[in-house]
């Protein structure tokens, strides 16, 4: 069975990085073999949950400005699929979640930063879902569970975020991560490998510095929707930090 994955994301610069957190993504690619791959990305916000895909080849969005040239030459060619946007469209509507499909829109960096390092040949169609982070941790979780069961047909379920993320407070020459940031982290892997879901849907009024880690939901919600989707014991795969207080801490359920 393929695990459901949550995997963070950060800065758009690990497209083109070769640090500790791109060989994780590589060798989870190594270990991970999916048909397909249904990924939910932080920067692709819609009201009603939309399914992206093409049955070509997506185009590349550069979703962000300031960085180098060379991560504006990166192009990650990887071909879509309608059978499998409709076959997460019919689990979705089953479990009483309305959906739409967008056939127009690119790969955003919330997914192709990270496939780069996971599926560098970008031969495995991929379908990008989009996340509405004003809905309650507990719908977010039901949007993945709808989805519950797709690891057993070879299709991995990714939700792209970043646990800690407030661009605001980043310390650009910071090395070591901040102590809140660290807490706030320690809080979630506790109750994620509890399955504590009632302290994890309540998160904002009972985890350390909440608000201060997650000021808005956009990065935090799909961390919900890969552990609904999971079948399999959770545990964090990957620990690590940026700029002071950017999280990578990274999940599979």
């Amino acid at each position: 069975m393929i695990p459901s994955l949550f995997l963070a994301h950060g800065s758009p610069m690990i497209a083109i990085q070769n640090n500790e957190y791109t060989k994780a993504l590589k060798e989870i690619g190594e270990n991970i073999k999916p048909k397909a791959i249904v990924i939910f990305s932080a920067h692709f916000e819609e009201y009603t949950t939309t399914i992206g895909y093409t049955d070509s080849v997506y185009e590349t969005i550069y979703d962000f400005g300031g960085f180098p040239k060379e991560l504006y030459e990166i192009t990650y060619p990887a071909k879509g699929s309608k059978e499998i946007a409709e076959m997460v469209s019919e689990r979705l509507k089953a479990n009483n979640i309305p959906t739409n499909f967008n056939t127009s829109r690119g790969l955003d960096h919330g997914s192709w930063t990270l496939l780069k390092h996971m599926y560098p040949d970008a031969s495995i169609p991929v379908v990008q879902v989009s996340v509405n982070p004003t809905l309650p941790a507990k719908e977010q979780y039901e949007i993945g569970k709808a989805l519950r069961g797709l690891g057993e047909e070879d299709i991995l379920v990714i939700g792209s975020g970043a646990l800690v993320h407030n661009l605001r407070i980043l310390k650009w020459n910071q090395t070591t991560p901040d102590e809140w940031a660290v807490e706030f982290d320690e809080w979630v892997i506790e109750k994620v490998q509890n399955q504590d879901l009632d302290a994890l849907f309540n998160w904002d009024n009972e985890a350390p510095h909440a608000r201060l880690a997650v000021p808005r939901e956009e990065h935090f919600v799909p961390l919900f929707i890969a552990m609904g989707s999971g079948q399999l014991e959770p545990k964090w795969i990957y620990r690590g930090y940026e700029l002071g207080n950017l999280s990578y801490l990274s999940f599979a359920f």
